[in-house]
């Protein structure tokens, strides 16, 4: 099936691009979801009208993650966490945990964004990199202190 993506998804491609998928994907999840409408003549005429909007609403995006990006990269979130004997927390630092830290300084950032290839389980400072946007990414400093 011929679908428009009206929003970026992720491994098949960018907001207004007509790709092919699967009929049971359109159909089941990403036309219910509003993440595609199906490609038919009325909607591809409207696509091309819409056009010069969808790519002035990207860089928009686009702007606004490089600039988060800058003040990412400047800040060292500090995550409190008990800990016990050799440093070892009890318990473990998780993505969740960043996003709620982020939050407190104003940055909202949903956790699936955030790479952390393994929880945090010592105290001491981490490098956490996090995918704003498909082109923007950028490392933020974490420090896990004891409570």
């Amino acid at each position: 099936m011929k679908i428009i993506l009206r929003e970026e998804v992720k491994n098949f491609g960018q907001m207004g691009e007509v790709i092919n998928v699967k009929d049971g994907y359109a159909r089941n999840f990403l036309i219910p979801k509003g993440l595609a409408v199906e490609a038919n003549p009325k909607n591809i005429s409207a696509l091309e009208h819409e056009r010069k909007k969808i790519q002035e609403l990207a860089k928009k995006a686009k702007t606004t993650a490089e600039d988060l990006s800058t003040r990412l990269s400047s800040k060292v979130i500090t995550i409190k966490a008990k800990a016990g004997e050799e440093e070892k927390l009890f318990g473990s630092v998780t993505a969740a945990d960043i996003a709620e830290a982020l939050k407190k300084e104003g940055m909202d950032i949903d956790r699936k964004k955030i790479l952390l290839e393994d929880p945090i389980k010592r105290l001491g400072n981490y490098a956490v990199n996090v995918k704003i946007h498909s082109d923007v990414s950028t490392q933020v400093s974490i420090q896990v202190v004891q409570e």
